[in-house]
């Protein structure tokens, strides 16, 4: 659809938008040759709201189309704003632009920019919001005089009662310079939501010292906007990035249980800091910020553009009758046959995605109805009317229902998994701990030679360390300090340690699991230390298949907690944050990350709305429960920036040693081991991708030492956004191309690679609970006791009746189907939402070099997926190929869904 601009008599009405725009600003921030919240006003008259100045129409037109989305499909209740808007388009209302010169001034003032005529978007579609959801086009025309020279920004105005979606505008036949792109991909509110005006600048990058003269004030203006004042609540329209503690995740007035400690800003509970809301705080407790109401859930306040656009959010709500099953809990509760709350046999978990479960006819469930439309609810309707909640099958019981059980596919999702990333090379035997033995029991581990030299293939335990060839998954130190306050919970842990050995054929087999206890008297449950070795049958078997369990609870929790939320989720906000206030927009530097921080904040903020708050789905079904983010917080004391780069974590974990002799510099100790495989070969691919964009605008390191947006966004994220760890030694100094380097690297590999890794494969893997159990809820059976006699008789009702209950099993497999999924707008590494996005013909040509490597890489996936003879821990006994780190930069369809695969550029879900 075209739209032609009419340049009538309006537009001399129109010529000074400033007539009608907000507040001047306050003295003490800006001068009066500034634009700090005065509107175009102070542009092109001086500040004097009472001078009317007319901007003549030029004689050269310039024409250009602009490309926009009208308000969010799924805004339901904007129908009447929407026919308000169609309406009052017919009384000459208008959404108005004007171009600002880059290199001419203002005639009356010799300092401002020049400023081009107003032109309008005409023929605005009547058609309600609701309905007009796909790009809209409006081809303008502009007419400038002959000095105005190159557009370099211009100014938007929205006199609509509702805000749209502007994603482009491009100048076709700008005089001297062709074609100029704006690249807007922003929310513009009702002019009355702002107190300055909304600037877009053209896609072209510039360092601070290097951008014209004009522009400059346009550019620390703008990001001064996008700090705020760091006081009030803030609105949906506002655009404020500013910090603030995890304070907002216990909710005192309900009870002394759903208070929780603020985390950031204390020894004892660092924390990297979140995006500010300014709620006010609760009443019980003035450090602790109130919270939204769940069904207000969704609209917890993050910067407008973070938020999902309509099609990411379509697929959040369309898949949501599970998300919201907390509504359904007490209900649920009542269709548990024979044992409440318990599978009685492992059919009853296969059930789930091969029957369904009936759901009853309950007001819980209409109030979900209510809530969201029909249409966008996933369930299946038998013929008969009965509605069922029904899973689809997890891959790693699609090829073999059992498979999940052997030693081996144990081992290999250490390597292969959906937590691949804490597994370390053993560098003392017996393991040690540097845990307080007053508190916590003997530092050395009680596995012993005896116990695992006869699975190490005639080698000695001394032989196996000395050739690289013992490792281990351990989840002691994190975890002990915490057992025993969890274990008044109701859930019933260990702290483990897991023995592996690498085989000849290069796979790994368990050795020995030692499940530990702190020191406590009076326990009537067993020893503090107890050692668990492989066996097949009979007893030993079934108490081998329990160790293992409670293994895969710990690796699973601190997978959800630390591997999952904290080092990608919570970790990356203060850099989302810090970018947007420090790094404008025309900074080569946001250009390169901004596409890595797509729908970080909004995710992160609804998961402290209904995921990691007190009583949410975290706490409900992963075994730290209330105890969960505190025991994250103690881990991040040990966060190192500098150690989340892959080759860096490969080093530090013992799983890699430095060699000059490879391509790469290191060689891995476990050659087959996939996540670190096609890991090294993405994080390379990043590496060189990003010297290559970097090393265009920076030509020296002074470059780099004398870029003032950049000094202070570094500053901000290690003295700010990671506060807690401000004067840790590790960080860089960024005062070199390399160090530079690095730091990006390191930030687009865990904001897409890592994040890919530890997320998509939640569903596959851990969608079968059985498999990948979060709770524990009885210790291991122990000799002489009844629950003993029950493991001897019925070893698979006493597996069950130790792990995740039937309602703790139902609420997690419905959370991480929904986290697991891509969304059908899905932005891939090595893709961008915009082919103009540089404006730098040399950047886009290395950013092309970058995707057509990793659409090599995702060949050579294929290609050793497909050689299990050779890759045997590619595929393993359930014969699910290792595609988590697959890039699918390819892949242009849109499909989304439970793919397995593909790289996002962000932590988007």
């Amino acid at each position: 659809m075209g739209y032609r601009l009419q340049q009538t008599a309006r537009a001399r009405q129109h010529s000074s938008i400033a007539n009608h725009i907000g507040t001047t600003p306050e003295p003490e921030k800006t001068s009066c040759l500034s634009f700090l919240g005065a509107g175009l006003q102070a542009l092109c008259c001086g500040g004097n709201k009472s001078k009317k100045k007319e901007t003549k129409m030029g004689n050269i037109r310039v024409e250009a189309v602009v490309v926009l989305q009208m308000k969010n499909v799924l805004d339901f209740n904007d129908f009447h704003a929407s026919f308000l808007d169609g309406f009052k388009e017919l009384l000459g209302h208008r959404v108005s632009l004007q171009l600002v010169s880059a290199v001419q001034t203002d005639p009356e003032t010799e300092t401002r920019p020049r400023l081009g005529a107003p032109s309008f978007l005409e023929d605005w579609p009547k058609l309600p919001a609701a309905v007009a959801i796909g790009d809209t086009t409006f081809k303008v025309e502009f007419y400038l005089d002959e000095e105005f020279g190159t557009p370099g920004a211009f100014i938007i105005r929205n006199l609509h009662k509702s805000e749209f979606y502007l994603k482009t505008m491009t100048l076709q036949n700008v005089p001297g310079k062709g074609k100029v792109h704006f690249a807007c991909y922003s929310w513009v509110y009702p002019a009355d939501k702002y107190k300055y005006d909304r600037v877009f600048f053209a896609n072209q990058s510039y360092l601070p010292s290097e951008t014209p003269a004009l522009l400059k004030t346009l550019r620390e203006t703008e990001l001064m906007h996008l700090r705020g004042d760091g006081r009030g609540k803030l609105q949906e329209w506002d655009r404020v990035y500013d910090y603030a503690f995890y304070n907002d995740l216990g909710d005192p007035d309900k009870g002394e249980d759903k208070a929780r400690p603020v985390l950031g800003g204390s020894a004892e509970y660092p924390y990297p800091r979140r995006g500010r809301t300014g709620r006010p705080p609760t009443q019980s407790d003035p450090k602790t910020e109130s919270r939204l109401s769940v069904l207000s859930s969704l609209d917890i306040y993050v910067p407008r553009d973070e938020r999902f656009g309509h099609l990411k959010m379509s697929d959040f709500l369309a898949y949501n009758l599970k998300f919201v099953v907390q509504f359904l809990v007490p209900e649920l509760k009542a269709l548990f046959d024979k044992t409440p709350d318990e599978f009685d046999t492992f059919q009853d978990v296969l059930n789930l995605y091969e029957g369904g479960i009936k759901l009853p006819d309950s007001p819980a469930l209409k109030k979900v109805k209510d809530m969201i439309p029909l249409e966008m609810i996933k369930e299946l309707v038998r013929s008969d009317g009965e509605q069922l909640l029904k899973f689809p099958v997890p891959q790693v019981i699609q090829h073999d229902k059992s498979a999940w059980r052997t030693d081996e596919e144990f081992a290999r999702e250490m390597l292969a998994g959906v937590n691949p990333v804490v597994i370390r090379g053993l560098a003392e035997f017996p393991p040690t701990s540097k845990l307080d033995p007053a508190i916590y029991g003997p530092q050395k581990s009680t596995i012993t030679a005896e116990h695992i030299e006869k699975f190490l293939q005639g080698l000695t335990v001394h032989e196996a360390l000395k050739k690289h060839r013992l490792f281990i998954l351990d989840h002691y130190e994190a975890i002990m300090p915490y057992v025993n306050r969890i274990n008044t919970t109701g859930n019933k842990i260990y702290a483990s340690r897991t023995l592996l050995f690498l085989k000849n054929d290069g796979t790994l087999t368990p050795l020995a699991i030692e499940l530990c206890l702190p020191n406590q008297e009076g326990q009537d449950h067993g020893a503090d230390r107890k050692v668990y070795t492989p066996a097949d049958d009979g007893v030993q078997g079934s108490l081998w298949q329990l160790a293992k369990a409670y293994a895969a609870v710990d690796d699973s929790g601190y997978h959800h907690l630390i591997s999952h939320w904290l080092n990608t989720h919570a970790t990356m906000e203060p850099f989302v944050i810090a970018t947007n206030r420090q790094l404008s927009v025309m900074h080569p530097i946001y250009k390169l990350l901004q596409p890595h921080f797509r729908d970080t904040m909004n995710i992160n903020a609804l998961a402290r709305q209904i995921l990691i708050n007190a009583g949410g789905f975290l706490e409900q079904t992963v075994f730290p429960a209330r105890y969960a983010m505190e025991m994250s917080a103690v881990v991040y004391k040990s966060w190192n920036f500098t150690e989340q780069g892959l080759p860096a974590d490969l080093l530090k974990r013992g799983i890699a040693v430095q060699d000059s002799s490879r391509p790469q510099g290191l060689r891995l100790l476990i050659e087959d081991y996939p996540y670190a495989v096609d890991g090294l070969e993405i994080w390379f691919a990043i590496r060189d991708w990003v010297h290559d964009y970097c090393s265009i605008y920076y030509k020296s390191d002074h470059a780099i030492q004398s870029d003032t947006e950049l000094q202070a966004w570094w500053h901000e994220v290690r003295y700010v956004g990671h506060g807690d760890k401000k004067h840790e030694p590790w960080w860089p100094k960024m005062q070199n191309l390399h160090e530079l380097v690095e730091s990006l690297t390191t930030i687009i590999w865990v904001a897409s690679a890592l994040h890919a890794a530890v997320n998509f494969g939640q569903y596959p893997y851990d969608g079968f609970l059985l498999s990948r159990p979060t709770l524990s809820r009885r210790f291991m059976p122990e000799p002489g006791t009844k629950e003993h006699a029950e493991l001897e008789k019925d070893p698979d009702s006493v597996f069950l009746k130790t792990i995740t209950a039937q309602l703790q099993t139902l609420l997690g497999i419905s959370v991480i189907e929904v986290l697991s999924r891509h969304s059908s707008d899905e932005v891939y590494l090595g893709q961008n939402i915009d082919k103009e996005w540089s404006g730098e013909e040399e950047a886009m040509a290395a950013f092309r070099r970058f995707g057509d490597r990793l659409v090599h890489i995702e060949n050579q996936i294929m290609q050793m997926n497909g050689e299990s003879d050779k890759w045997k821990n590619r595929n393993g006994p359930v014969r699910v190929p290792y595609t988590l780190l697959y890039p699918n930069t390819s892949d242009l369809s849109g499909v989304g869904g439970l793919t397995g695969k593909g790289i996002p550029n962000s932590v988007s879900i």
